[in-house]
């Protein structure tokens, strides 16, 4: 799994034009399910995304996680984060999971991160969505279950 972390002060998702979900502070999480991806890959992104440490204390370090601080998370599903440009002018995405399998264990992440307590918003699943956050920092993290990016 692949995962863009944007550390937010607000996020919403629009579906023609509608707003479908929104958050304020916490996290805008954009994942990524690649050919492969299983449960290890839920509970190594679900768990991380959980712990990372990337709000600000009282003396302005980076040492609260989004439960320390009652933020929520937005959690987007997007395939295109396994988008292969190397090759052409056309993005390969044979590196993304089939979208039935994929949907499965991006729903496994909302309710691990649920189960740990974190308010997650969603995404619509294979929709054509607008996702609109104001950045706070900016913060910005890439994240793989698989290896260091």
């Amino acid at each position: 799994m692949r995962a863009v972390i944007q550390r937010v002060k607000r996020a919403a998702v629009r579906l023609d034009g509608t707003v479908v979900s929104k958050i304020e502070k916490g996290l805008a999480v954009l994942l990524a399910v690649g050919r492969g991806d299983g449960s290890e890959d839920v509970d190594y992104i679900s768990a991380k995304l959980a712990g990372l440490r990337v709000f600000e204390d009282e003396e302005c370090k980076m040492n609260l996680d989004v439960v320390s601080v009652k933020g929520a998370i937005m959690l987007v599903s997007q395939f295109t984060l396994y988008g292969d440009c190397r090759k052409g002018r056309r993005p390969s995405f044979d590196r993304a999971e089939e979208p039935a399998g994929a949907e499965l264990l991006y729903e496994a992440v909302g309710d691990a991160l649920r189960s740990k307590g974190i308010e997650v918003a969603t995404g619509v699943f294979r929709s054509r969505m607008e996702l609109e956050l104001v950045n706070d920092g900016p913060v910005t993290l890439l994240l793989d279950s698989r290896c260091d990016l």
